[in-house]
């Protein structure tokens, strides 16, 4: 009994977790989107508002979905990710609706700030422990 009760807590705890992040409208939903007609505030009453604008311009509405999987101890793997962008014109009209899935992304680095760990080839316990013995009282008393 109590064997069957541990092959049974080992079982549920490797049964893979769910989850599911963002909002990105049906293809059922964009139907009712018409290009060259439509604005943002008719999108907003159709599809719903944007999860996120535009990155730098207000010229597009992105709608991002992701769906995750953990299994166990393991680290989260995502397993869907549909991203829905919609395009305006400069008056504010929908200029194009594209859909975008988890093959068609890839990864890039908006910005890349590196740091170096270490100065000239000195580590930090090095920096650190050499300047052991080399403190004069007059640095830190002054000059009277």
């Amino acid at each position: 009994m109590a064997l069957a009760a541990i092959l049974s807590a080992g079982l549920v705890a490797c049964s893979p977790i769910q989850r599911s992040h963002g909002y990105a409208p049906s293809d059922e939903d964009l139907a009712g989107v018409t290009v060259g007609v439509d604005t943002r505030d008719s999108v907003a009453e159709l599809v719903g508002p944007p999860t996120m604008g535009g990155v730098m311009r207000d010229d597009a509405w992105y709608y991002v979905q992701s769906d995750w999987e953990t299994v166990g101890f393991r680290e989260p793997k995502e397993t869907d990710r549909q991203v829905v962008a919609i395009s305006f014109d400069k008056s504010g009209t929908v200029e194009n609706v594209e859909r975008f899935g988890l093959e068609d992304g890839r990864v890039i680095a908006l910005n890349r700030r590196v740091t170096e760990s270490n100065i000239k080839g000195v580590s930090f316990l090095r920096q650190m422990l050499g300047n052991i013995g080399q403190f004069n009282a007059e640095d830190i008393i002054g000059d009277r």
